[in-house]
């Protein structure tokens, strides 16, 4: 099979409108976490949100049509220009978008058509000129990381000669009264793994990836993945992680590597009590419970469908800088089963990284990066 790489990488959060004042950020430790109370009959709750000024100044600097655009619109725009700047678009290039919710925002009023997910990629891969018809990945909170293993798998079919993948999600009243219904928001910032966690903090983002088969300054080569759902539960995890148990045991299996090769884990850490207990099953069971972990949540929030592209996106730039970053809100463990959680930023050199995701609906993902020497 054709080698699969990530060439060219951008994220939109709360952080920074590119990868590098978002990794200036991390290593500062930084949140993009605080306060909102901007809905309407929405209490105060934590969350990480997008300055919308600062979105607008920075969209007017780079997009002078007068089209109208919405906020999400905005954020993938931003994301994919530079690289779509550097890469250009073939005529068999491919748009891959990841998303939950898109455009749910036009549901309250009224204009439901609007709200569709293959408006909101069409629309954008008109916007870039693309040839080809773009495909949508909505599968709950691994759209991101599922939407990478699609392109990979097409790539390596021959179905095109390279891809964009891009996700996106935001915060909005639907998305905050969806969790709370759940009981599920935390009243504070959001500690992933730890005794004292008791719930998700939302957050919205952007991120777009250039994936090739050209390994010219490629970031990193996809190695491995595997997209595995166990049928648990509308919305609680399998107690014995079991979808994400078997998605690791076979994108190992496909890298052609032992776990012992695994040098770190991004998970997906939501800081709920069901599933960070999975997640610790899973890890334990799949041996890679004395490989460092961390989740990214405590910084970003949950971006939902766009965790798991903007979670990518940091893990190879960890392995390109030979960094781990801390697990931020983690201070003693709260699982039942042993895991390595990073707690403070540490150098080390690295080669290898497994990226895992779950969510709704007992789905899971797990996709292996490998740095490109």
């Amino acid at each position: 099979m054709k080698k699969v790489f990530i060439k060219e990488t951008n994220i939109i959060t709360p952080l920074g409108f590119d990868v590098s004042s978002n990794w200036t950020a991390l290593v500062k430790d930084q949140s993009g976490i605080e306060i909102q109370n901007q809905w309407e009959n929405i209490p105060s709750v934590y969350a990480s949100c997008i300055n919308t000024a600062a979105l607008n100044k920075a969209f007017d600097a780079v997009v002078t049509t007068s089209a109208p655009f919405t906020r999400v619109e905005k954020m993938l725009i931003l994301a994919l220009e530079p690289l779509i700047e550097k890469q250009g678009v073939k005529e068999d290039t491919l748009l891959i978008l990841s998303t939950t919710k898109g455009n749910i925002f036009y549901l309250e009023s009224g204009e439901t058509a609007q709200a569709y997910l293959n408006e909101l990629a069409e629309k954008i891969a008109r916007y870039f000129h693309f040839q080809t018809r773009p495909i949508v990945i909505s599968n709950a909170c691994v759209s991101g990381v599922m939407a990478l293993s699609v392109a990979k798998r097409m790539l390596q079919m021959n179905t095109a000669s390279d891809a964009y993948v891009i996700a996106v999600d935001e915060v909005t009243k639907f998305v905050l009264s969806g969790f709370q219904s759940f009981q599920a928001l935390s009243p504070q910032p959001c500690r992933p793994y730890d005794e004292k966690r008791n719930g998700v903090t939302l957050g919205e983002a952007a991120a777009a990836v250039y994936v090739t088969v050209q390994p010219d300054d490629a970031k990193a080569e996809i190695i491995g993945d595997a997209n595995i759902n166990d049928a648990n539960h509308i919305s609680g995890p399998s107690r014995t992680g079991e979808g994400l148990f078997l998605s690791i045991q076979a994108a190992i299996k496909e890298a052609g590597i032992s776990q012992h090769a695994i040098d770190f884990i991004s998970a997906h850490g939501t800081a709920t009590l069901y599933n960070d207990e999975m997640e610790a099953v899973a890890f334990n069971r799949a041996e890679l419970n004395k490989v460092p972990i961390n989740s990214l949540k405590g910084y970003y929030g949950h971006t939902l469908g766009a965790s798991g592209l903007l979670e990518t996106v940091i893990t190879i730039e960890s392995l390109c800088r030979n960094l781990l970053i801390s697990s931020k809100g983690f201070e003693n463990p709260g699982v039942s089963q042993p895991l390595n959680i990073i707690q403070q930023h540490t150098e080390k050199e690295m080669k290898v990284a497994l990226k895992t995701a779950s969510g709704f609906g007992g789905c899971n993902s797990a996709v292996i990066f490998k740095k490109t020497e």
